[in-house]
């Protein structure tokens, strides 16, 4: 009874540990991360809040506001960060967090490499050739963070090991889900996108359409842009309901954070919405809650 006790004080002090900005950044009130936060299990939160920190601070770093050279320096340092949290020795607040957690993994963060290359390219307006190329980046930008934080957990009653049949599953829901929060996002921003330099969407594919510089740049999308962006869309939502169709029924419980975002995702896409909007939203609240009461019953988010 005393182990237990003290472990539910370790898990108090940690929750609290991660300071202020990072925190409200992390889950910003009334975005999808903050429901998908709430409602996920209680052994999946503090990771999935320091691993949200994370991906705020580096997202930050592609507003078009950022200068180009000090937005660089930034990922470099937090290459640097990686290397030093890997070998218990992180300095920063977030990674000091994560370093902090009950039964915390350090070495696990290593895997964000993979996010700091994809945000790198990001960054350079490097363009993705076509199609093909879209999945990996997708999954390195939002998915290597779902699945660190996953690492962080352990190993959920629903999963049978890191590598296993069930860890397979976790992985092609989060590369689905992944792709649809890369293409909500780019049909949301991509007007910034481009002002900045940044072509969000695979070249091959905006070719093929007849697509052009004066299209993407235009005040309000032309006629073969909005059916190119149709398209998109369509493809996105179908992303969804593949990442909501893998998981078991036994699976879904320990990840109903997944479920959640896979909901609201499917709702802004739908809606023509960008995703982690800031203002409080009781119909987003609702639909964070059923998804998260599906998942926890074993069903799918659809049907």
């Amino acid at each position: 009874m005393r182990a237990s006790r003290g472990s539910r004080r370790a898990t108090r002090r940690a929750l609290k540990n991660l300071e202020e900005p990072y925190r409200s950044r992390a889950i910003p009130a009334g975005g999808s991360r903050h429901w998908s936060w709430l409602f996920a299990t209680k052994a999946a939160r503090e990771p999935l809040l320091g691993l949200y920190a994370l991906s705020a601070e580096w997202h930050a770093l592609l507003a078009p506001a950022t200068e180009l050279a000090v937005a660089q320096r930034k990922l470099d340092w937090w290459r640097e960060e990686l290397t030093r949290a890997a070998a218990d020795q992180p300095l920063h607040p977030i990674t000091r967090y994560l370093a902090g957690l009950p039964g915390a993994r350090v070495a696990e963060l290593a895997a964000l490499d993979a996010t700091l290359d994809a945000m790198t390219l990001q960054l350079m307006g490097v363009p993705l050739e076509n199609g093909a190329e879209l999945p990996a980046h997708a999954q390195a930008l939002h998915g290597v963070p779902l699945l660190t934080a996953a690492r962080l957990v352990g190993n959920p009653a629903g999963v049978t090991a890191a590598g296993g049949a069930g860890w397979e599953r976790v992985v092609g829901c989060v590369a689905a889900l992944s792709v649809a929060r890369y293409l909500g996002m780019a049909l949301a921003h991509y007007a910034l996108d481009v002002r900045a330099g940044r072509i969000p969407f695979a070249v091959a594919e905006l070719l093929a359409a007849g697509i052009d510089n004066e299209d993407l740049a235009a005040a309000a999308p032309t006629p073969r842009l909005q059916s190119y962006l149709q398209t998109v869309r369509t493809q996105a939502v179908g992303s969804c309901a593949a990442a909501d169709a893998v998981l078991t029924a036994a699976e879904r419980p320990d990840y109903r954070h997944l479920a959640v975002l896979i909901r609201l995702s499917w709702r802004d896409l739908e809606a023509g919405r960008g995703h982690d909007r800031s203002a409080f939203s009781l119909a987003d609240l609702y639909h964070a809650w059923a998804a998260a009461r599906r998942a926890a019953a074993g069903r799918r988010v659809a049907g």
